[in-house]
């Protein structure tokens, strides 16, 4: 069903009140905080790059009390076991019956904390539920509830004893990104509030869990042209022609952006996607699908210029709507 004026002004004006919502315990950081946003109304994972104290924390918990969700964190350790993260089923000799304790995975938005600490198995753990939006333990599946989101985390300062996870897995997060430290104004007022480190633990509802599937029921109707479709698939071909890249964008990436398109022009109150969403999501949903042959890896080239570089080589189509 198509998408109306009316219905994608609501989405929008909704979409507006949740980012102010988390605006206040993430400072000068709207545009990060739209991304993540992005991701949970597609159905999609955020994969964070950044330096410890950046206000990953911060952000998965003010995502999920701006939806009235459940907010669980998870610190990967090399430790740690699959069955820390998605639960164990337990012997009750009581009631004589097995009974499933469900892990901290059974949430609305999941921080994954430095998930290259832990073990490829224990990585492996969250590949069900971020693509299948369930875990089977014991050979018994347990479907977690919608909305569902992963935000894991990557430290890139210390990388002794980690794990980088392997292409199969990135390809699995919707995007990419990082926070970065905040800009001098919102530093300020973040010292000047220092009694209370963590503002997101103050913020309450915006809307409802059962509102967030009602947007991203809506935003997977939103319109999108065979021109623009056109376009997704032209510069995907060009991240696998281009000669820096040995691993181009995947499928999987192509309905991805698609995915986050869709979103990101409702959220604009628009009914229908633009090749401008296309232009403004490569970067953070493109970036980290590419495999870059090892010579221009020792040459310095980046997987961001190479998704630079494709854009200037794909003409836009125009007069799309």
């Amino acid at each position: 069903m198509a998408v109306s004026s009316q219905s994608a002004q609501w989405f929008s004006d909704a979409f507006d009140k949740i980012v102010a919502n988390i605006g206040q315990a993430l400072l000068g950081k709207d545009h990060i905080v739209r991304l993540a946003l992005t991701c949970l109304l597609a159905e999609g994972h955020l994969l964070l790059e950044d330096a410890p104290g950046t206000g990953k924390t911060a952000l998965a918990r003010a995502l999920a009390a701006s939806v009235k969700g459940k907010h669980s964190r998870i610190q990967f350790t090399p430790d740690m076991l699959p069955s820390d993260i998605t639960g164990v089923t337990i012997y009750d000799q009581k009631t004589k019956e097995w009974n499933f304790h469900a892990g901290p995975v059974f949430a609305t938005v999941v921080l994954a904390d430095e998930i290259n600490r832990a073990s490829p198995k224990t990585q492996s753990a969250l590949l069900e539920v971020m693509e299948e939006f369930q875990v089977t333990v014991d050979g018994k599946t347990h479907k977690v509830n919608k909305p569902f989101m992963v935000i894991a985390t990557q430290n890139p300062i210390e990388q002794a004893g980690t794990y980088p996870l392997p292409e199969a897995q990135l390809d699995r997060f919707l995007m990419k990104s990082s926070l970065g430290y905040p800009d001098a104004a919102a530093m300020i007022r973040i010292m000047s509030g220092s009694q209370e480190p963590d503002r997101s633990k103050q913020l309450g509802e915006v809307v409802t869990t059962k509102a967030i599937s009602e947007m991203a029921q809506l935003a997977g109707n939103n319109r999108v042209d065979d021109s623009v479709l056109a376009f997704i698939h032209q510069l995907i071909e060009a991240t696998r022609d281009n000669e820096s890249v040995r691993v181009g964008v995947s499928t999987r990436g192509a309905i991805a952006m698609t995915r986050a398109a869709k979103v990101w022009a409702i959220a604009q109150g628009r009914s229908y996607v633009l090749p401008d969403d296309i232009l403004a999501l490569a970067q953070p949903v493109w970036a980290h699908r590419l495999v870059l042959d090892p010579d221009a890896l020792f040459a310095g080239t980046t997987s961001q210029q190479v998704i630079e570089q494709v854009l200037t080589q794909v003409s836009v189509p125009q007069g799309t709507v």
